[in-house]
């Protein structure tokens, strides 16, 4: 049943929770700065994440279609704009700190590799022998280390919240050479509401638009999106309300419907376990249980969704075709740069003398698609300059 007309009224901000993650006393940067006033410490990391160049280069990173496929289709920046929105949305009705969950959404895959999920496990492989890949553990590192855009340190020195809140997951190995920002996975704490917020409406922003992309390029159909209930339950109601309703158009509104439920039966789960646990603090929510979720009731929806995606559209024949390109592009990059650093640009190659693999794996993680074909036609093509 759709939860449209459950949100909160619109209009102006609600005064900030208690719980609210600037109410409390934030914990500050790694090195220490001036107030960013008139800006509040979090509309600067905002500012800072957009102003990267990480950020830029997501405009040509895959989502789900490799950037040349279509001009249409998402990439891993209209991902994240499409995630922030949502998040942003979700906060201001929670009375959270909008600008805290909008910079920890900037931020969420400013580490990813090219070629979307595929180059991250390429690129994992890869590293099996040296600590392995993550992309959301990239994440940090772009924000912490590769940055270069300040004199006075290496990164964008962001906030602990917005860092907590880009570490999503991560193994106990690394949460222990992490330090204070890797704490909560040793002692099972919980992250900010607003890092709760923000990790549900990127799952809310992929799961509906990779169906909205999956349709536009043909490799799923109206008819197979009939089995599924959230889909099959929208688009009927779209036909009932709008009689011969051009196909792209019932398309277009049943998405954004499914979108609608979704963050309502978030909204209303997430009131309703903050009404039991009533938190009175930043602290309170970070001892207490997640607080943000979906209903039960939500939950084999929501799942029936994501199953079907993975076995209609992730696997279908011509994405696994690319896949396999985009493997074998990663993986022949990897090979090359880690048997002869000379081949590396020179500050790169620097780089690879002090760390290793690790400064190769940071290289190709920061590539976009159409570089990381370029570079791979570089070494491996004889025509190529």
């Amino acid at each position: 049943m759709s939860a449209q007309g459950t949100w909160p009224a619109g209009g102006p901000p609600l005064p900030l929770a208690s719980y609210a993650a600037s109410v409390g006393e934030p914990r500050g940067r790694r090195v220490p700065e001036p107030p960013a006033l008139p800006r509040s410490e979090f509309q600067r990391d905002r500012d800072r994440i957009v102003h990267s160049g990480a950020f830029r280069r997501l405009e040509y990173k895959t989502q789900v279609f490799v950037n040349h496929e279509g001009d249409l289709f998402r990439t891993r920046l209209t991902h994240t704009i499409e995630v922030a929105q949502i998040a942003r949305s979700i906060a201001r009705r929670l009375a959270l700190d909008e600008d805290l969950v909008e910079a920890i959404a900037l931020a969420h895959d400013l580490g990813h590799t090219p070629f979307g999920h595929a180059g991250q496990d390429a690129l994992n492989e890869c590293m099996s022998p040296y600590g392995g890949f993550e992309h959301n553990l990239q994440s940090l590192r772009v924000v912490d280390e590769l940055e270069h855009r300040y004199a006075s340190f290496d990164g964008l020195n962001l906030c602990f919240d917005t860092r907590e809140g880009i570490l999503k997951h991560c193994t106990r190995e690394f949460a222990q050479a992490l330090g204070e920002v890797g704490e909560r996975f040793l002692v099972g704490s919980q992250p900010s509401l607003e890092a709760q917020v923000a990790n549900l409406a990127d799952e809310i922003a992929y799961n509906n638009h990779d169906v909205d992309d999956g349709l536009r390029s043909g490799l799923i159909t109206l008819g197979q999106l009939e089995e599924v209930d959230l889909f099959r339950d929208h688009a009927a109601a779209v036909r009932v309300s709008y009689p011969g309703i051009p196909e792209r158009r019932m398309i277009h509104e049943t998405v954004r419907r499914m979108i609608d439920e979704l963050v309502g039966d978030l909204l209303a789960e997430t009131g309703q376990r903050i009404a039991q646990l009533r938190p009175g603090t930043v602290a309170d929510v970070r001892t207490g249980p997640p607080l943000a979720a979906f209903s039960e009731a939500m939950r084999p929806r929501l799942a029936q969704l994501r199953h079907f995606l993975h076995a209609n559209l992730y696997r279908h024949y011509r994405v696994v075709r690319m896949t396999a390109k985009s493997t074998r592009v990663i993986s022949e990059l990897f090979g090359a740069f880690i048997g002869d650093d000379r081949l590396l640009p020179d500050e790169h190659r620097r780089r690879a003398e002090k760390l290793g693999a690790r400064a190769v794996s940071d290289y190709i993680a920061g590539m976009t698609d159409r570089y990381a074909i370029r570079e791979h036609r570089r070494l491996f093509d004889f025509d190529a300059t």
